[in-house]
């Protein structure tokens, strides 16, 4: 067949008065890998979910596999056997293992008498997630697996059967949570699945895979197709500017500090997990970058400094403006500062809240009346002025907080902790999942607190967030700072080998 394995047409989607998607059409051709881009907010996890039968397509809509009609109401069997997914969430439950988390979709392996083959269950098993070489252990209960592992359980899941089938693979931010060795890896993957003869439509926020990965890219914006280009035609500026609606600069570097300036946070001899004695001083404006590989202990640190770490901390810290006595490391969430988590959807959020009551929450104290009860005009009044300082693309303050994109539910993480007014601002992973666009907001939102005075620690293992943000940069290697690179040093370059001891 010469046609495309996957055909969408005027689709569209509304909820209540927001128009989510307007006359959407897509074409996936066989043996493509056609990546999926577009701001926060434009509709794309809004059309895979309607692919997925999660959504209902409003009447009109137009969609084939092959050729053949199908209904964006309903996930057949034949749709389901053809047009698989891995979304964000992945969809696993936790408490079960990887053999049984594979066996949800396609069954267990059964004796004529209806007892479960469990040895040939965990070869079958094993064979799908082996092909990562990341050790996982398919009989432990995936709640105790690492981010990397519960993405590969999830993506082997999405591949069983489908060895030479024709069809199409959608993966939703599949590297949101892997380092660069295991990215490269998956890569190789995808590569496999569309030279056995499945396409692959990716969708993604960073650039740098979309032309390493893709061979056409739709840009949708505001709900409706922008363009369909092959990757070859484009630069990372264009597609920007595609995905902006405007010319923009993707270069966004940090102005360095003015002058010394005096601690706001000191942190010594820390211990947590893998931490093996970290110790530093952040100054009043700073932005002090902590990377390093996964497992390094770096993605600890801001957990550690704001008393959120769930293991075993010692070490001390000292806000010294505030105080001259240093605080032991475990007492740590008694200084009182804000975490911006790297799990935003799981850490960052309550799902049934609304935007106001996510913004407030830490708050409520302040907004209470000497009788005890809320003052509901001040909360809203606080709520409105935070949505709009950081620009929260929203409803209003009640819509739920699941209705937000999630560069803006981001936002409103960001708002909350900068409504406390803290003297220290601690960041893991800001910028996961979020597109250029929003990136480069929350940039400058990191950058005017800083200018202000506040004190900025960024955990990430993305070299763009590092370039960008930060003035100084403590690279972590097995538990310790191995090293420390600032001003015009900072470079991708330097950050790599640093972070990889080739240095």
């Amino acid at each position: 067949m010469t046609g495309p394995v996957l055909r969408v047409a005027a689709l569209s989607k509304r909820f209540g008065g927001t128009q989510a998607l307007k006359d959407v059409d897509l074409e996936v051709a066989p043996g493509e890998i056609h990546a999926l881009i577009g701001p926060n907010g434009s509709g794309k996890s809004t059309l895979i979910k309607t692919l997925a039968g999660y959504h209902h397509a409003e009447p009109g809509a137009v969609a084939e596999l092959d050729g053949e009609p199908f209904d964006l109401g309903h996930v057949t069997a034949s749709r389901h056997d053809r047009l698989r997914f891995v979304h964000q969430e992945l969809g696993l439950v936790g408490e079960l293992s990887a053999i049984d988390n594979l066996a949800l979709s396609h069954g267990f392996a059964r004796t004529a008498f209806g007892n479960i083959r469990w040895r040939e269950m965990e070869g079958r098993t094993t064979a799908l997630v082996e092909r990562f070489g990341l050790g996982i252990d398919v009989r432990r209960p995936l709640a105790t697996a690492t981010p990397v592992q519960r993405t590969v359980v999830a993506i082997a899941a999405a591949l069983q059967g489908w060895e030479g089938r024709r069809g199409v693979l959608v993966l939703d931010e599949p590297t949101a949570v892997l380092p660069p060795g295991e990215v490269a890896r998956l890569f190789d993957i995808v590569r496999e699945v569309r030279d056995a003869g499945a396409s692959v439509l990716y969708v993604s926020h960073r650039m740098e895979e979309i032309f390493a990965l893709a061979d056409r890219v739709t840009v949708i914006r505001g709900g409706r197709r922008i363009a369909t280009r092959p990757v070859a035609e484009l630069t990372p500026r264009s597609l920007a500017e595609l995905m902006a609606g405007e010319e923009m600069g993707t270069d966004h570097r940090p102005a360095p500090p003015s002058g010394h300036a005096a601690p706001v946070l000191e942190v010594r001899d820390l211990w947590a997990g893998p931490l093996r004695g970290v110790g530093f001083d952040l100054a009043r404006g700073e932005r002090l970058g902590i990377t390093g590989l996964v497992g390094s202990g770096h993605e600890i640190v801001p957990y550690a400094v704001c008393g959120a770490h769930a293991g075993p901390v010692s070490g001390r810290l000292r806000l010294p403006e505030h105080s001259g006595r240093w605080t032991e490391a475990r007492d740590a969430h008694g200084l009182g500062l804000p975490l911006v988590p790297a799990d935003r959807a799981g850490e960052g959020v309550i799902g049934d809240f609304s935007v106001g009551e996510n913004l407030t929450l830490p708050l409520l104290d302040r907004l209470r009346a000497r009788s005890g009860r809320l003052r509901r005009r001040r909360e809203s009044a606080l709520a409105e002025d935070w949505i709009r300082r950081v620009g929260v693309r929203t409803a209003g303050r009640g819509a739920r907080i699941t209705t937000l994109s999630g560069g803006n539910q981001q936002k409103v993480v960001m708002a909350r902790c900068l409504a406390q007014r803290p003297p220290v601002l601690a960041l893991c992973e800001p910028t996961a999942g979020v597109d250029i666009a929003t990136r480069l907001q929350l940039y400058d939102l990191i950058e005017r607190q800083a200018g202000a005075g506040m004190g900025v620690v960024v955990s990430s293992s993305d070299t763009q967030d590092l370039l960008a943000l930060c003035t100084r940069v403590l690279v972590v290697r097995d538990g310790r700072v191995a090293r420390e690179i600032s001003g015009r040093d900072v470079t991708e370059s330097a950050l790599v080998h640093a972070m990889e001891g080739t240095e």
